[in-house]
């Protein structure tokens, strides 16, 4: 299982969204898929994400769609944990996607570093030297 890349160094952050042919692969899906590893349910996994159970279904549905085998399955009736689990692709595609998020955050780090120095100043950046009145 992959841990989380480790957040910036500056507050400058870096999202990344892959085009496929066939959609779109970012943070919400994968994100999506990493709960429902965790909560083994879609309704579970929904509920911790604040989104609702038809919102993660169509997720769901449009990732399964996107690829030539499922990324999730789910076992309809069945009211114990494991009702939804990962498939091997889903777990090699959440690891993929947070590889090149980490890649890309690494080869990027001194840009963002250097676009948080220049940034203005707000008075509620009480962490930045040289913020405030």
């Amino acid at each position: 299982m992959s841990a989380n890349p480790p957040p910036p160094t500056s507050p400058g952050r870096l999202f990344l969204r892959v085009e496929l042919e066939g959609g779109r692969l970012g943070p919400g899906k994968i994100g999506l898929l990493e709960h429902i590893r965790r909560e083994r349910s879609l309704a579970a996994a929904a509920r911790a994400m604040g989104m609702s159970y038809k919102r993660a279904w169509d997720l769901l549905s449009t990732l399964n769609e996107m690829f030539d085998e499922p990324v999730a399955v789910t076992h309809p009736g069945r009211n114990v944990a494991g009702a939804t689990e990962l498939t091997p692709i889903g777990e090699r595609l959440v690891a993929l996607f947070r590889t090149l998020e980490h890649s890309a955050t690494q080869a990027c780090a001194a840009a963002l570093d250097e676009l948080d120095a220049a940034r203005r100043r707000r008075p509620t950046d009480a962490n930045h030297p040289g913020s405030g009145p």
